[in-house]
């Protein structure tokens, strides 16, 4: 009888077995699941008691919801912001974290993310070095790539005349540790660089000087391309490390006449810029009317864009004495706020007051 119960008993125990570690499985693969790019983040160099940031971008890459519970750091020195509602699938978000810098010399510090996603928290670390003399050079040198730093990221070549050169200068900083040798990849023909000094040890400035030659410029107009900053030579073209370049060639200055400047043909604008506010919505149409005031036929021969988001139509290139056009100028939200540049329109024209005509677009 006893041997029966026995039996009954660890049957019964085998029933009901497998439904409790069921109940206790983590949760499928499918789950919420934390995707970043960067676990680990170099800060590079900052001063004492000057407290610096690392953010870490992620992504809820699962068709559930994430909620994070904590990040817990590994010392009271840092500190951590994350979100505290609710993340949703295919949502991204940051979490921030700072180091307090009371303390001279390198520094490694971690934080562990502790959410409803399956498996063992994921950690961040954030690392980099605190000096007792170091300069804050954000303020001179805005744009950071890598531990590299520079005073601008674009470079323009205003008014160029075919076969004169231009000159343009990079101002950059080296904000990291070890030594570097910067140098620009992918220069177009037309254009040349000199980087001095040629080796650039931590906490020292440089220049790099850009020259262009405008008599390897094929067209009259807008000429546009990108070239990447690199710490050392071989390094990879990075999208982080752009530098936008453009130049504006004008057409041959050819002295004219007072007979001859009376007949000219003579542009005038209905405005020469364009206010557009889209007000929630995802693009938005401008018009400005040119007329040809002038005694002789009024030629547009270049009408191009800085950036991209923008879309023109011309009516009529070409405009005899007294006739109008319209330029319509089309702007879309989502494609203006990728650019980094301003965007403007550049017009090119037979007027000899204004051969060169820049419409800035300011959207908001």
């Amino acid at each position: 009888m006893r041997i029966r119960q026995i039996v009954k008993a660890r049957g019964l125990v085998g029933l009901f077995l497998p439904f409790y570690l069921y109940t206790f499985l983590p949760l499928p693969a499918s789950a919420q699941k934390l995707v970043t790019e960067k676990t680990t983040i170099d800060v590079g160099r900052t001063g004492y008691q000057m407290p610096v940031t690392a953010t870490f971008e992620f992504k809820n890459k699962s068709h559930r919801h994430l909620k994070i519970s904590e990040v817990r750091p590994d010392c009271q020195c840092t500190s951590i912001e994350f979100p505290k509602e609710q993340i949703g699938s295919g949502d991204n978000f940051q979490i921030r974290m700072t180091y307090d810098a009371r303390q001279l010399g390198h520094f490694e510090h971690q934080a562990a993310i502790i959410s409803n996603a399956p498996g063992k928290p994921l950690y961040i670390r954030m690392k980099g070095v605190v000096l007792a003399d170091y300069q804050d050079v954000s303020g001179t040198y805005p744009v950071e790539m890598g531990d590299l730093r520079l005073d601008k990221d674009a470079l323009e070549f205003d008014d160029v005349n075919k076969g004169f050169e231009q000159v343009q200068e990079l101002h950059i900083y080296n904000n990291g540790t070890s030594v570097y040798q910067p140098n620009l990849m992918h220069l177009p023909s037309y254009l040349s660089a000199v980087v001095v000094p040629e080796r650039l040890a931590p906490n020292r400035a440089g220049k790099i000087t850009v020259t262009l030659h405008s008599d390897k410029l094929h067209d009259y107009g807008l000429t546009q391309t990108a070239i990447y900053l690199a710490g050392n030579p071989g390094d990879k073209v990075s999208p982080d490390h752009e530098i936008s370049v453009s130049a504006v060639l004008l057409p041959a200055f050819v002295e004219k006449t007072a007979e001859e400047r009376l007949r000219a043909p003579k542009l005038q604008m209905s405005k020469q810029s364009i206010d557009i506010a889209f007000d929630g919505k995802k693009k938005k149409t401008d018009v400005i009317e040119l007329t040809n005031q002038g005694q002789t036929e009024l030629d547009i021969s270049s009408l191009q864009m800085f950036t991209g988001g923008l879309t023109v139509s011309l009516g009529k290139s070409k405009l005899a004495p007294g006739q109008s056009t319209k330029l319509k100028v089309t702007a879309m939200r989502d494609e203006l706020l990728k650019v980094k540049r301003r965007p403007r329109i550049l017009m090119i024209t037979n007027d000899p007051d204004q051969g060169k005509i820049v419409i800035n677009i300011n959207a908001k």
